[in-house]
């Protein structure tokens, strides 16, 4: 298992993420502290929605091959290889009932676009709210669900919050890498998996013109 893209505890895999991990449970060698991810919820193609009409329902190919939802027994293997679960768009995937939920409040009117999205995870804390226009954020949207990079620093501080020790961190669906280059901002190690190659060297690419921020004396 070659990784498509290395360097500096940033890890890339361009595959399947069940055959990825299939080998992972066979080696019984990878555990990670937090999975942190978003995965295709299956339901663009039917709903027609704005921006998928507006963006050929892929942005760099009109396609909408890469929305297929995982099923459950692929996100029970997921779960059993982390310590820890933030899944936004859970409701789709059918997870059962939890105290904890992340919310991003995306601070628009709503016309044509969900005001917030939901966050999944059996974290025990009270729900929480981060409040985030991401308008022109990160370079331009290079994805068609890609998340600002600002609101995966914010999931990852609130499970450190939540006294979990998070040093690894997992994202199987990885689209354009907004996870890892959070991850790698804030100086911790994260593995991505992405089944779309177009993608995986978007995310490459971003991982290498990111810069780590200078520290201030």
């Amino acid at each position: 298992m070659t990784p498509y893209y290395e360097h500096g505890g940033i890890t890339i895999y361009h595959g399947d993420c069940r055959e990825v991990i299939e080998q992972w449970e066979g080696l019984r060698t990878q555990t990670f502290d937090l999975l942190l991810t978003d995965p295709p919820y299956g339901v663009l193609s039917e709903s027609g929605s704005a921006a998928t009409r507006r963006s050929g329902g892929n942005i760099n190919s009109g396609r909408m091959d890469w929305d297929v939802a995982p099923t459950a027994e692929t996100i029970a293997r997921l779960v059993a290889i982390t310590k820890n679960q933030m899944i936004w768009g859970g409701w789709h995937l059918v997870l059962p009932p939890t105290f904890g939920y992340l919310v991003w409040d995306k601070q628009i009117d709503g016309l044509n676009f969900g005001e917030c999205e939901v966050c999944w995870t059996p974290m025990r804390f009270a729900p929480r709210i981060f409040r985030f226009r991401a308008v022109g954020v990160d370079g331009g949207k290079q994805h068609p669900t890609q998340k600002p990079e600002a609101l995966m620093r914010w999931c990852i501080d609130r499970a450190e919050h939540n006294h979990a020790n998070v040093n690894t961190i997992l994202d199987p669906f990885m689209g354009s890498g907004t996870t890892l280059v959070a991850a790698k901002r804030i100086g911790r190690d994260a593995i991505g998996i992405e089944i779309d190659e177009r993608y995986c060297e978007i995310a490459a690419r971003r991982l290498q013109q990111e810069a780590l921020p200078l520290e201030v004396a």
